[in-house]
């Protein structure tokens, strides 16, 4: 397992603190991720007092006595209280004086992995809760680990999270024997090396009992490394969107109201990749016409430059046709065309997938028709072998992570989802439902 990145050298905000980071709790059913967030909260003071005896009050607790149900925290519709399980994706926002964070506490049940794959999509870390009670320790010292860990942390690694913190929870369960928690750890480093998974780092708790969340606790004494909530403050996030070349998806062409003499013409979105400074060369795609950038507007005033992650209005010294769903992007360093795409998806739909059919792609602002000409191989999260796909007729079901080709009706200007997540990441939607059926993450151009 890798060692903890040097706390010092991450990058900080204007006031000091660590920047934001945001990371998904993910796992097999209930092996306690609730419970393990609801700890977080309750422990940091990261819950009002109003919520707190909301919870103590609630009906569907699984605690005895007085002992507050902490998964409540987090388990916010009344199906979810009743069934005692996650079904939806529930976002908490909390901060110690150290760092803000953006939790995503996603089910466990296979029927939702859509729901996982959704809160994974913005995450800078991952937290793979492994239960000790529910591995199986073979009597050669191996260890089974379940389906559904080995699912997530595929979805981890195809999403390119940074950051994989390897929780193994309910050590109470096991007298906190050592012996437990480094077979796992080492069953698990084994699965993260066929995976091709490489910032791992593990570490033994008791989310019920309180051990190694944020207070250390006496229970594991031959553990010696940080607590999770110490794991988590010391996390680097180095935004790559930032070196990467220049993508602005227009979202909306802005005139001036008619009344006014100038012929305002600005163009709205954000900046997901790469910077922009007035005077930078740019390339309307997919048309090819080239621009030059005039100003750049924002609700406070104008810019000099703009950085990704900022909302901006971009005006252009040149006349030229840009629409909603177009791409400008550095003349240096444009996207590629493409109108044939291989592509990695997760299918997300109860419904299976039919090749015969035609489907909505929506990659950035752009909205297209698609048909999924071919279905290359079908991966087994188990073993991390891909099958391939001889019946032309075969698709996809639910929760299958699989390798396809796409054809699109315009042209996509895509990077590779490695190189830029952005304009590499793209929805498939069923034109007659209007629901979304896959993920997708460009893969070869």
């Amino acid at each position: 397992m890798n060692a903890l990145i040097d706390p010092s050298a991450q990058a900080h905000d204007h006031d000091g603190q660590a920047g934001l980071l945001r990371f998904i709790t993910a796992g097999s059913v209930d092996d306690g991720k609730s419970t393990l967030i609801g700890r977080l909260l309750y422990d940091s003071k990261g819950i009002f007092a109003d919520q707190l005896a909301a919870v103590s009050r609630a009906k569907h607790k699984r605690t005895v006595g007085d002992t507050i149900d902490l998964s409540l925290l987090t388990d916010g519709l009344e199906a979810e209280r009743e069934q005692g399980i996650t079904i939806d994706v529930a976002y908490r926002y909390f901060a110690t004086p150290k760092r803000k964070f953006i939790i995503a506490d996603t089910p466990g049940h296979e029927q939702y992995t859509r729901n996982m794959v959704t809160g994974a999509s913005t995450a800078d870390a991952v937290i793979i809760l492994v239960d000790v009670s529910k591995v199986t320790l073979r009597e050669d010292g191996g260890v089974d680990l379940l389906t559904q860990t080995k699912r997530h942390s595929t979805i981890a690694k195809l999403l390119q999270i940074e950051h994989v913190i390897v929780a193994v929870n309910k050590m109470d369960l096991v007298g906190y024997d050592r012996g437990v928690y480094e077979r796992i750890v080492a069953a698990y480093g084994a699965f993260a090396d066929s995976l091709g998974l490489k910032d791992i780092t593990a570490i033994p708790l008791s989310a019920l009992a309180g051990d190694n969340v944020v207070e250390r606790g006496d229970n594991m004494p031959w553990y010696q490394g940080p607590t999770l909530i110490e794991l988590l403050e010391g996390l680097s996030v180095y935004d790559e969107a930032h070196a990467a070349p220049f993508r602005f998806p227009v979202q909306l062409v802005a005139r001036h109201n008619g009344h006014a003499a100038n012929d305002f013409r600005g163009y709205m979105g954000r900046v997901e990749s790469g910077k922009v400074a007035v005077g930078d060369k740019l390339v309307v795609q997919p048309s090819g016409q080239a621009a030059t950038v005039k100003e750049i507007l924002t609700f406070d005033g104008p810019l000099q430059a703009a950085v990704a992650g900022q909302s901006v209005t971009l005006l252009l010294n040149e006349y030229v046709d840009v629409s909603r769903g177009d791409v400008l992007a550095s003349s240096a360093q444009p996207a590629t065309l493409l109108k044939q795409v291989s592509a990695d998806v997760c299918w997300m739909a109860d419904e299976a997938l039919d090749l015969r059919r035609k489907y909505w792609l929506k990659h950035g602002t752009r909205q297209t028709m698609a048909k999924v000409t071919k279905v290359d191989s079908i991966l087994d999260v188990n073993t991390q072998q891909r099958r391939s796909v001889d019946d032309p007729a075969e698709g996809l079901a639910l929760n299958d992570i699989a390798r396809i080709a796409i054809t699109v009706q315009q042209p996509l200007a895509a990077d590779a989802y490695d190189d830029i997540r952005a304009t590499g990441a793209f929805i498939l939607i069923d034109e007659v439902t209007h629901q979304t059926v896959a993920a997708g993450m460009i893969r070869l151009i």
